[in-house]
């Protein structure tokens, strides 16, 4: 097999922005530099920085006009969002979380929990399964299950931070327990990422307009999009880099 690394992508608050990055440098046993290092916790959850489930954010499964914000960090670690129902924010999470925390609060539903405290991820970051992973997704994958669901769907739906282009669909699910090589670096894939509501929810409207679980259940037997991967080796990835597999 051999693709191309299509699209980086980092989420700096998880559930509140996408950033799309041209390269970055991978350290050995971390999620990408700056992923969901942060996260909004709302008022039913337990007000703690350590890891929690989905469930206690601000997230899209649950919020999806946040499915809209995009973001950008700034060399001073600042980080812009923009929504296009809301003004841009520009804050430093480390001492302006209330900032965002207000700025957020009218794109959450006004049946869940209020938005209560930003908070800074553990080390391994705040993704969904806890670990100190990337998530990588397969574009013709994702061709596959828009043809299924009958439209046109936007990879950023499913949130993964390497986008590969090149492959057969659903040919990631082969590589658990094996090596990707990019350049220098490399990735020992270890799980399936199954997926939740969140990639419902369209990027550009912010409407929940696509049934994705149920076509991959009616269509595959599973709820399935995407593995994640451990970074085993260090080094600088970019996009239109070739990947390979061992």
């Amino acid at each position: 097999m051999t693709a191309t690394l299509a699209r980086i992508v980092r989420y700096p608050v998880k559930g509140i922005g996408r950033e799309e990055l041209a390269e970055v440098t991978l350290t050995a046993g971390a999620p990408l530099p700056g992923d969901r290092a942060w996260a909004v916790l709302h008022e039913g959850a337990a007000d703690t920085d350590d890891w929690q489930p989905r469930r206690n954010f601000l997230v899209v499964a649950s919020g999806p006009k946040l499915a809209q914000v995009t973001a950008k960090t700034g060399g001073d670690s600042r980080i812009t969002l923009r929504h296009p129902d809301r003004p841009d924010l520009t804050f430093d999470p480390k001492t302006e979380g209330t900032q965002l925390v207000d700025w957020a609060a009218p794109l959450w539903p006004d049946q869940h929990s209020r938005p209560k405290r930003l908070v800074k991820a553990p080390p391994q970051g705040m993704a969904d399964n806890g670990a100190a992973q990337v998530a990588i997704l397969n574009l013709a994958s994702l061709r596959a299950l828009s043809d299924r669901v009958g439209q046109a769907l936007d990879i950023a739906r499913f949130r993964g931070n390497l986008i590969l282009d090149g492959l057969e669909p659903w040919e990631e699910f082969d590589w658990i327990g094996r090596t990707l090589r990019l350049g220098d670096v490399t990735m020992e894939v270890t799980d399936r990422i199954e997926r939740c509501r969140a990639t419902e929810a369209n990027p550009t409207t912010g409407e929940r307009d696509a049934n994705t679980l149920s076509a991959l259940e009616q269509g595959w037997g599973h709820r399935d999009f995407g593995v994640y991967a451990t970074v085993t080796a260090p080094g600088r990835i970019a996009t239109g880099m070739t990947v390979d597999i061992a």
